[in-house]
């Protein structure tokens, strides 16, 4: 893309476009973890799915501050998890 003759190529350009593809790749990685970290939460017959639920929800708070995810997205997913937890549960 910064090859293309259409792009500007300042320094201050170059630096952006740098920035933006590092919290990409970091952001992307965050949130597929966070999808790993769910599916265990979800599966069934998981025997530590409240430890497995609480470091989750730890962690997508992390991710919502470092504004991998909207906090209002963390909160709905630690809400339906708590919820799909205690039905395979109890």
């Amino acid at each position: 893309m910064v090859d293309s003759p259409t792009v500007p190529r300042s320094k201050s350009v170059l630096k952006r476009h740098r920035q933006t593809e590092g919290r990409r790749l970091r952001n992307k990685s965050a949130r597929s973890g966070l999808r790993t970290q769910e599916r265990k939460v979800r599966s069934p017959g998981g025997d530590t799915g409240g430890a497995e639920l609480k470091q989750l929800q730890r962690d997508l708070d992390r991710a919502a501050g470092k504004g991998a995810i909207h906090k209002n997205k963390a909160a709905r997913k630690k809400s339906r998890l708590a919820k799909a937890v205690a039905k395979q549960s109890g």
